[in-house]
């Protein structure tokens, strides 16, 4: 398999959670093409199961990629830029994609002693693939006993390795706040209820409740990223609409922010006589690394020479938490050396990262 050139075809179609048709084609056709002797294929929505036989089984290791792309207008300038209107993978899927192609056409060819479940998941951007994947029957099918999982790190230079056990991304929440008011004409302000000011009022206060309700030595971020009022300017907005995050270190603490969250509504309410809706949108479990499997999977690393650095903390948040919450496992870094960062329109990841993260995904399947 040429790496580049799947990278390159997978980077060009990019499609929105549960919308990845083409992707999945793509894909099904890619694994086509390998030796199917010990491979059994089965699909679940627009993801894909892929189970290698081992030759010895004693487990079964999972390895898990996402498949999705976001909502974004690529500007990166490529020859092989998406051919989809609005939608790019700006958040290194395509990458993640190729590896887990790479790795699996290796165990096709030359079969594990443990039996490897690949596992191509739908919708990590949203709505959330992870959760009811876990709950598909391929998965009780064939569930592993550990899984793993990694994610692109445009900081880091290319063909660089990071990871640590316990908490590497943050408990995540999506915040959608809708207030609805009295609009009215400017110049008579007293005969309506302004939604512009009930919401700026509310970004403010917002800012008081990591500032003034948590913990300190706690971690927790709450932003609002999109604002949403008014028609023109002579005219008092009837409704305004917030759009956000939270994220948070810890599963208490979400609640607690949410808590918080809710009680400044109430009071928002009432001093400015409106109605206010929250909608918490989809919520990512943290994501954390199973210090013994991960302890395993870093003396691997030693043990077969792989350079690796200590991970940070993050407060990015991915799904993959769901598939560690129940199964025991980890996630790591793997660096592309990208002036741009994830979620950005001018992503362009090294392409020479690739057959490094193929050889220590490859490798890990082989002996962890």
């Amino acid at each position: 398999m040429d790496y580049i050139n799947t990278r390159r075809t997978l980077h060009q179609i990019p499609e929105l959670g549960f919308e990845e048709v083409k992707t999945q084609k793509t894909l099904l056709s890619f694994i086509s093409e390998m030796p199917q002797n010990h491979l059994e294929v089965e699909t679940w929505r627009t993801g894909i199961f892929v189970f290698v036989k081992g030759t010895v089984p004693e487990k079964t290791i999972g390895y898990r990629t996402d498949i999705d792309g976001l909502p974004l207008q690529e500007e990166t300038g490529y020859e092989f830029s998406s051919v989809h209107e609005g939608r790019m993978h700006a958040c290194g899927h395509d990458f993640h994609m190729t590896i887990a192609l790479g790795a699996l056409e290796k165990m096709a060819e030359h079969p594990p002693e443990n039996n490897v479940l690949f596992l191509f998941q739908p919708a990590e951007e949203g709505p959330g693939g992870a959760e009811p994947m876990l709950q598909s029957e391929p998965m009780k099918k064939w569930r592993p006993d550990e899984i793993f999982a990694l994610h692109i790190a445009p900081e880091l230079p290319a063909r660089t390795l990071s990871v640590k056990p316990g908490l590497l991304f943050a408990n995540t929440s999506e915040l959608f706040i809708d207030f609805k008011g009295v609009g009215g004409h400017a110049a008579y302000p007293h005969r309506t209820k302004d939604m512009i000011v009930a919401a700026s009022s509310y970004v403010t206060q917002l800012q008081q409740i990591v500032a003034r309700r948590v913990d300190p030595l706690e971690s927790a971020v709450v932003t609002i990223g999109k604002v949403e009022a008014g028609t023109v300017q002579n005219i008092i907005a009837e409704t305004a609409r917030l759009e956000g995050t939270i994220r948070t270190t810890s599963s208490s603490i979400m609640e607690e922010v949410k808590t918080e969250i809710e009680k400044l509504v109430r009071g928002m309410e009432i001093s400015n006589d409106c109605t206010i809706t929250i909608d918490y949108g989809s919520n990512y479990h943290q994501v954390y690394n199973d210090e013994t499997v991960t302890g395993k999977f870093i003396q691997l690393m030693d043990e077969l020479g792989y350079e690796w650095k200590e991970a940070d903390r993050a407060m990015t948040g991915e799904d993959f938490g769901y598939m560690l919450k129940e199964i025991p496992g980890f996630m790591f870094w793997l660096g592309v050396d990208s002036e741009a960062g994830l979620h950005q329109s001018t992503l362009t990841p090294k392409e020479e990262a690739l057959e490094y993260g193929i050889s220590i995904v490859t490798d890990t399947l082989y002996h962890l």
